[in-house]
């Protein structure tokens, strides 16, 4: 069993944070297997040196050690490239154009009574420069690139999707999650796979980091379980392993909103300077 933790340096670790770190750290010790360290700066705009020391700092005084080199996602770029160089020559890619308020207007939205329809990976994008460019033509560096679903899911050729999710953090407990491939068009559509300010996407570079490091079972929070389906279908399209998954139940604060990096009163650094234990801390998320 390999698992992995991998935090953003955007902001401070809070209570959410330490339970799946911890949670993925234990699981793979239970087992005899590795535990390994990424650091996902995907967002160059708000990524931070300090805050990434404070990651390791909060981590170790947690008891959690990490068995190779934590990799960062900036030292990725290549592998990304490739990749979207990959599906661009397969032409499963498009340039997009629209914002925000174009997607809204060209759904009509909003309309009386009715909301836009959201899928796992936000505002459903209703393909409004699917059709526009000849993509014939050479790799276009610098855009905003979409997958073509519908394009994707007739590659992949399969009836359905299907993915391990494990039930209690036991190892190798699994059973099967399937996602019929009929209905990821109408659900998720043509999600973005490259940045202007970045060549990859979250999607995109989560299946790649993972297949590098050889990860064996994903440990991470059930508001990821829905785009799971999306991850699956990169692995099948790019040729990719598929790990286990656990996605496990989300911190919540006293009114059950959960804990997001700007909740301060609950970071890590916090508790500490209070004089908390890294005992206190598993007791406050429930291991």
């Amino acid at each position: 069993m390999i698992t992995r933790f991998a935090p953003s340096p955007t902001g401070p670790l809070h209570l959410g944070h330490a339970y799946s770190a911890l949670l993925a750290h234990d699981m793979a010790r239970a087992c005899g297997g590795k535990f390994l360290l990424r650091i996902e700066d995907i967002d160059s705009t708000r990524s931070r040196p300090e805050w990434e020391g404070q990651i390791y700092d909060d981590l170790q005084w947690l008891g959690i050690t990490w068995d190779a080199e934590p990799i960062r996602q900036s030292d990725r770029l290549p592998a990304y490239k490739s990749s979207l160089q990959e599906l661009w020559n397969r032409q499963l890619l498009y340039p997009c154009t629209c914002n925000r308020k174009d997607i809204l207007a060209a759904l009509d939205a909003p309309q009386e009574g009715v909301e836009p329809a959201y899928g796992p990976d936000g505002l459903i994008y209703p393909g409004t420069c699917r059709d526009k460019t000849n993509r014939n033509t050479a790799y276009p560096d610098g855009s905003v690139l979409r997958l073509d679903m519908a394009k994707a899911i007739a590659a992949i050729e399969q009836e359905q999707l299907q993915f391990f999710e494990t039930g209690e953090p036991v190892c190798h407990k699994a059973q099967f999650i399937t996602a019929p491939t009929s209905e990821i068009t109408s659900t998720i559509s043509d999600i973005i796979l490259s940045r202007k300010d970045f060549p990859g996407s979250y999607h995109l570079s989560v299946v790649l980091d993972d297949a590098a490091q050889g990860i064996t079972d994903v440990i991470r929070g059930a508001d990821l379980f829905e785009a799971t389906q999306i991850h699956v279908a990169l692995q099948v399209l790019l040729d990719l392993p598929t790990p286990r998954y656990h996605h496990h139940h989300l911190i919540r604060d006293e009114n059950g909103k959960r804990l997001a990096k700007r909740d301060d009163a609950r970071a890590i650094s916090k508790y500490r300077a209070e004089g908390a234990t890294p005992e206190d801390i598993r007791r406050l998320v429930g291991l």
